[in-house]
């Protein structure tokens, strides 16, 4: 990691900041969901940065980028991603989203066709309108208000009894994006969120979606995703919850390198 790049981007009348692996490689960007940021892609990044330039921004109200106290949609998250796209002049990347970067993801590939070269989707915050009225008014943001209030030896005690399984390194990093997640970045949980079925049918470049079997996205809504769109791939990790890429980090990076590699060096037409 040492070799690692760090930079802010200025877009949307505010910086963006990220961390990039660097080199003359196919471009991937990797979106981190609520309360983490983009290192918490560290794992995956060392593994896919030897064939691919990893670029792993924090998003708005997230790490090192700003906190405007409004402002946090997915719309606006995904203006900012189309922002460091551009601001950076990448050839089409490949967008790889989780939990909320995974709506985001969807959001930037619906409504700019020709800026990616493909989408990863992991377990994305596809809910229903009811459900996103329970997570609303579940109490999260209030958890993490108290959260903050806990030093960071605290937090990563706390983590590690949750997720014993989890190396020290991850929590470490989780804690460490918790301790700098802004209040305000809770309103991206304000209903109503895109519609997901109507982002996902006006997608139009190669697609996965990656879930476990005890996460947001079922079987069955990935079946219904792929009738919607034939372009969709569908991959379903057992053994993983919401977090897939934490729970099984190896069978995670193996798919998603696998797709990704399909389709990361193809030329433009």
């Amino acid at each position: 990691m040492t070799k690692w790049n760090t930079a802010v981007c200025e877009t949307n009348s505010i910086n963006i900041h990220y961390t990039r692996t660097g080199g003359n490689k196919p471009p991937v960007i990797l979106l981190h969901g609520l309360m983490a940021n983009g290192l918490c892609w560290t794992g995956l990044a060392q593994v896919l940065e030897k064939e691919f330039d990893v670029i792993m921004p924090d998003a708005r109200g997230h790490g090192d980028s700003s906190a405007p106290d409004c402002g946090y949609r997915y719309e606006d998250h995904a203006n900012d991603v189309v922002g460091l796209i551009n601001a950076l002049r990448l050839s089409p990347p490949i967008l790889l989203g989780h939990s909320m970067g995974g709506m985001t993801a969807a959001v930037v590939a619906s409504r700019k066709p020709n800026l990616l070269r493909g989408l990863v989707l992991a377990d994305p915050t596809f809910l229903s309108p009811e459900v996103q009225r329970e997570v609303y008014e579940s109490g999260v943001s209030d958890q993490h208000r108290r959260m903050l209030t806990m030093s960071f030896s605290e937090l990563v005690a706390d983590a590690r009894n949750r997720h014993p399984d989890r190396s020290v390194e991850t929590l470490e990093l989780f804690a460490r994006a918790r301790l700098q997640t802004s209040m305000s970045a809770f309103d991206v949980l304000a209903p109503p969120s895109p519609d997901y079925k109507m982002l996902i049918g006006a997608i139009n470049v190669p697609s996965l979606i990656v879930f476990g079997d005890n996460g947001v996205v079922s079987s069955v809504v990935a079946e219904e995703l792929q009738r919607l769109n034939s372009r969709l791939q569908a991959e379903q990790i057992r053994g993983a919850g919401h977090s897939v890429h934490l729970d099984q980090p190896e069978r995670f990076a193996a798919v998603v390198g696998s797709f990704i590699r399909s389709i990361g060096t193809v030329t433009d037409s």
